[in-house]
């Protein structure tokens, strides 16, 4: 699962990064509210933690353009701002959850789950299945007809962007914003080689899904026939 977390305050911002890193989360990160607008357009996001005041464009404006622009990625505004109408503005805005400074990281993790589990979100905390294959997020497992295995976080990153996708042609640039983020400098050799590397992990456990390879475009996920 990949995250955006926008926040200034560079010691809980890296603080953050830590514990949600630990957790098994990919996270990009940025310090002010433009930048914040800049990857939350991206469109990658599977939650996104953003500070109600920002620096240059504020959190709630920055909430407010994403809406308006289609992303419909849930947020988190994470603020010392905790009036009754400070939490209306900010919900009435977009956003799907407010957390008042400080707080507990065991809190935050709580509501990510919260919001990604709602019934209008594809993947919840315990897992997922698809054709004939189960998806456990926490666990990084994957299960299938004959056996299961564990997948590294980029594998694990790749499998979530198909599942999602409803068998749908991923382009290769979504794929690479979407498993490396948008700072990245990787080439895009590494994505065949992770294309190869889940291929792999799909025969492993006896499935009838297939990577398939669209040219000049990208990839889709599709059963056999």
């Amino acid at each position: 699962m990949r995250i955006l977390l926008a926040e200034d305050d560079e010691k809980l911002n890296e603080t953050l990064v830590y514990g949600l890193t630990q957790a098994g989360f990919l996270v990009d990160t940025c310090f002010d509210g433009a930048d914040a607008l800049f990857y939350g357009e991206q469109n990658i996001y599977d939650v996104i933690l953003l500070d109600r005041m920002l620096p240059g464009m504020q959190g709630t404006d920055v909430l407010a353009t994403l809406r308006q622009k289609g992303v419909a990625a849930p947020v988190i505004l994470i603020t010392a701002l905790g009036t009754l109408s400070d939490k209306v503005e900010g919900l009435d805005l977009g956003a799907d959850d407010y957390l008042v400074k400080p707080f507990a990281q065991e809190e935050l993790f709580a509501r990510i789950r919260c919001v990604t589990r709602r019934p209008h979100r594809i993947l919840d905390e315990e897992s997922l299945t698809y054709s004939d294959i189960s998806w456990f997020p926490t666990e990084c497992r994957l299960s299938g007809p004959t056996g299961s295995c564990t997948l590294s976080k980029r594998e694990a990153a790749l499998l979530e962007a198909f599942l999602k996708s409803g068998g749908t042609t991923l382009p290769r640039n979504h794929l690479l914003l979407k498993v490396w983020g948008p700072d990245s400098d990787v080439e895009e050799g590494n994505l065949d080689n992770y294309i190869h590397f889940l291929r792999r992990r799909l025969k492993t456990v006896g499935s009838r899904l297939a990577i398939k390879t669209i040219r000049g475009i990208g990839y889709s996920l599709a059963e056999l026939s």
